[in-house]
Parts: structure tokens; sequence; C-alpha cells
């Protein structure tokens, strides 16, 4: 939504090869309009909320064994439409605070940028723990910032990140424990009655999918991600 609308605001460019005036500028906001949209996927893992959502997810399918069901297209997608729906509220602000602004000419492209990045900071502040943040603060020797407008970037960004796989492989613990117990059953109920040869996962599987599906683990699981960014 941001780079669409970015590219909409870019102004129409004609470069005439040997003409008496080029305007160059135009061109070189064209190739860090280029550079932006190459960066999306990273914008997009590291500073919103598809970290978390897609490692948990992963972890989700490692603890039930089913290998590659659901498969990796169908979990990418609906992280991603989870992530639009957590940061709704923080693209909102940023086409409020910054890309209106900007496409009525209200301010320059350095202060949308730096109004862009304020919202952004906001939610990954929230989901960081203050020790992750302050230890790349004090890597960086800065001192305690009066607002987190005044915290850089390229502080917030690796803390929230650090946080964010915390938090994931902490949910994934929680996912993993219950299925490994009825894998752990399942092994001792085959070696107390001499199956030795037959994969306890092979046969632990259609138990574990059960499970999943009386629980009704799919509503839980998003329920309690969606919260989690509260």
């Amino acid at each position: 939504m941001i780079f669409s609308v970015l590219a909409q605001a870019l102004p129409q460019m004609d470069l005439t090869i040997g003409g008496e005036a080029e305007d160059f500028s135009l061109a070189i906001q064209a190739l860090i309009l280029i550079t932006v949209l190459s960066f999306g996927p990273a914008f997009i893992t590291m500073m919103t909320s598809f970290t978390r959502i897609i490692v948990v997810f992963f972890f989700l399918r490692m603890g039930l064994g089913t290998q590659q069901s659901p498969p990796n297209q169908v979990l990418i997608g609906l992280a991603l439409f989870l992530t639009i729906f957590i940061m709704m509220p923080t693209f909102n602000a940023v086409n409020e605070q910054a890309i209106q602004p900007y496409v009525n000419e209200e301010m320059t492209q350095a202060e949308a940028l730096t109004e862009a990045a304020v919202p952004l900071k906001e939610f990954m502040v929230r989901q960081t723990r203050e020790q992750d943040l302050l230890f790349f603060m004090d890597m960086m020797d800065l001192e305690p910032a009066g607002s987190v407008a005044d915290i850089p970037l390229y502080v917030v960004v690796p803390s929230y990140v650090i946080s964010e796989l915390r938090i994931a492989f902490q949910i994934g613990f929680m996912i993993y424990l219950p299925f490994m117990v009825i894998d752990l059953v399942v092994a001792s109920i085959l070696l107390s009655m001499g199956i030795i040869f037959l994969p306890p996962v092979l046969v632990s599987l259609p138990f574990k999918i059960l499970v999943f599906v009386l629980t009704d683990g799919w509503y839980l699981l998003v329920q309690s991600m969606v919260r989690s960014f509260n």
C-alpha cells in the first residue's frame, strides 16, 4: 500500500537524449524508489509482525510432522494477510502522517520519510524487550532517548527482530510440547507391544491431526498470535 502510493506520487519523467535540459533529480528519485521497492521483502520480514507469525507456523508444521502440508505457499500467504490485518492501524498512521501530506505537497520527501518511520518505530518498540533495545543502544554509545521518534531505526529494527524471534520460539515450544507427548506415548505403546520396526511418528500422525482439529487449533493459534500484538 505504501509503495503503491509512493509510485503514484512520483512525477512523470521524460528524458530526452541530446536535449538541452535534463532533470536528473527526477531520475535520482526514480532510482531511490526502485531501491526502496527492492528492499520490500526485507521490510516485510524485519519491520512487521510477519517474522513471529511465519516462525510459529513452521514450528506447528514441524510439531505435527506433516512434512510439506500445509505447503509453504499457504503458510506464507496466510502469514502475509495476518500481517496486513495486524499492521493496518500502523499503515493507516503512516498514510495519514506521511504519505498524504507528501502527495498533497505539504512536506518534502525527507520530512515524509521521517514521519513515516515514527508509527513503525512505535509499533516495533511496543513489541521489543527493553533489554534488547538497551543492548543495541549501549553498543552504539547512544544516550537514553526522550521519545520513540528519537531512537534510530538501525537500533529499533535489530532489537525488534531479536525480541520477535524469542517470542516465536516460546510459542513454538508451547505448540511442540503436546505433540511430542503424543509421540512419546505412541512410542511407548509400540515398544510394549514389541512393534519396534514401525516408526512411532507414522502412527502418531493421525492422532496429532485429530487432536489439533478437535481443539480447533487453527482458531486458537491465530487468535493467540493476533492478540499477542495488542
